[in-house]
C-alpha cells in the first residue's frame, strides 16, 4: 500500500489535536450501557491479554489484509468498539465494483476501514435491494453493516429516507448509529443553512455534543474536501473527516471514495462511532454519484 493512501495530511501524523484552554480530554464511556444481546461474545475478559486469531478474508471484502489485534475490551465500553479505543485516525477505503464500473448499474457499496498503520478495523457492507438502490439513487435509505474481525456485526447504521433540498429544512437528513445492533449510541443530523453543509454528531439522549462543518463548494477536483469537526460553539477544532483525491482515472471513471477521520484519541468511543457514521452519510450524500453526474462534475 502507499505510503500516502495510509497517512492523512496532518503535519504530525497521531499526535492529538489541541482542544480549549483548560482541556483535560473528553469524557470516557459512560456506565449504563444495555446488555448485548443474547450470544455476543466480547474479545476477553478485562485485564486479560486476548489471543489474537487472525482473520485474512471476510466474506464480500478481499484476502491479505492484515487486522488489527483485537484489544481488551474496556469497562462499560459497548461490544466491538474497543478497537476504537486505541486510535485517533481511522481510514476508509470503498471497494471498487466490477459490475458498476462496467455497466453503471448501481450494485451495494462496500469499504475496508483501517488504522493509520494499515490495518483492517472493520469491514462495512451496504444492505439495501436493487430497486431502492437504482430508482433512488445517493439518497437511498439504507442500512450499513460493519462487522468486526470475527465476522460479528458490531455497528449498524441506518439511514432513513429523507428530502435532499435545502428548501426543505424540515425533513433533512440524519443517521442513527447502533452499537451493538439495535442500540442506539448516537445521531447524526444535518442542520439547515443555506450555503453550508452543516451537521450535529449526538449522543444517544439526542443531546448536541459537536459539529460538522464542510466547505461552500464541496468539489474533490485534485484537492482533498475536508470537514471540520468542531466544539458547540464553533470556536475549537476537534477533528476533521476528509475526502482524499484519488487520482483522475478513479474519480472520473468510478464512484469509489476514500475518507479519513481525525479525532482525539480520548473520545468517548460512541462519538468515534458517530465521526463513522457521519463519513457515510457525507459520502452519499455529496460523493456517491452515477458516472453520468461525475464526469458532468468534472468538467
Amino acid at each position: 500500500m502507499d505510503k500516502q493512501n495510509v497517512q492523512m495530511n496532518d503535519p504530525h501524523p497521531g499526535t492529538q489535536l489541541p482542544g480549549p484552554p483548560g482541556y483535560t480530554g473528553y469524557p470516557g464511556t459512560q456506565a449504563g450501557y444495555p446488555v448485548p444481546p443474547a450470544g455476543y461474545s466480547a474479545a476477553g475478559p478485562v485485564g486479560f491479554p486476548v489471543p489474537y486469531q487472525p482473520v485474512t478474508s471476510q466474506p464480500g471484502a478481499p484476502a491479505g489484509v492484515p487486522w488489527m489485534p483485537a484489544p481488551p475490551p474496556p469497562l462499560n465500553c459497548p461490544p466491538g468498539l474497543e478497537y476504537l479505543t486505541q486510535i485517533d485516525q481511522l481510514l476508509i477505503h470503498q471497494q471498487i465494483e466490477l459490475l458498476e464500473v462496467l455497466t453503471g448499474f448501481e450494485t451495494s457499496n462496500k469499504y475496508e476501514i483501517k488504522n493509520s498503520l494499515g490495518q483492517r478495523i472493520y469491514f462495512a457492507a451496504e444492505d439495501t435491494d436493487c430497486c431502492t438502490r437504482n430508482c433512488c439513487g445517493p439518497s437511498r435509505p439504507f442500512t450499513m453493516r460493519i462487522l468486526d474481525n470475527m465476522g460479528r456485526e458490531v455497528i449498524t447504521l441506518e439511514r432513513p429516507l429523507r428530502c435532499t433540498s435545502c428548501c426543505f429544512p424540515c425533513c433533512l437528513q440524519e443517521i442513527e448509529i447502533q452499537a451493538p445492533p439495535g442500540v442506539p449510541v448516537g445521531y447524526v443530523t444535518q442542520t439547515w443553512h443555506p450555503c453550508l453543509p452543516k451537521f450535529t454528531l449526538q449522543n444517544e439522549r439526542r443531546e448536541d455534543v459537536l459539529r460538522i462543518t464542510g466547505p461552500c463548494i464541496v468539489c474533490s477536483c485534485c484537492a482533498d474536501v475536508d470537514f471540520e469537526i468542531k466544539s458547540l460553539d464553533d470556536k475549537y477544532v476537534v477533528g476533521k473527516i476528509s475526502k482524499q483525491w484519488t487520482g483522475l482515472v478513479r474519480e472520473l471513471f468510478t464512484d469509489v471514495d476514500n475518507f479519513g477521520i481525525q479525532f482525539p484519541l480520548d473520545l468517548d468511543v460512541k462519538m468515534k462511532a458517530a465521526m463513522l457514521g457521519a463519513c457515510f452519510l457525507i459520502d452519499f450524500m455529496f460523493f456517491e454519484m452515477t458516472r453520468s453526474e461525475q464526469r458532468a462534475g468534472m468538467w
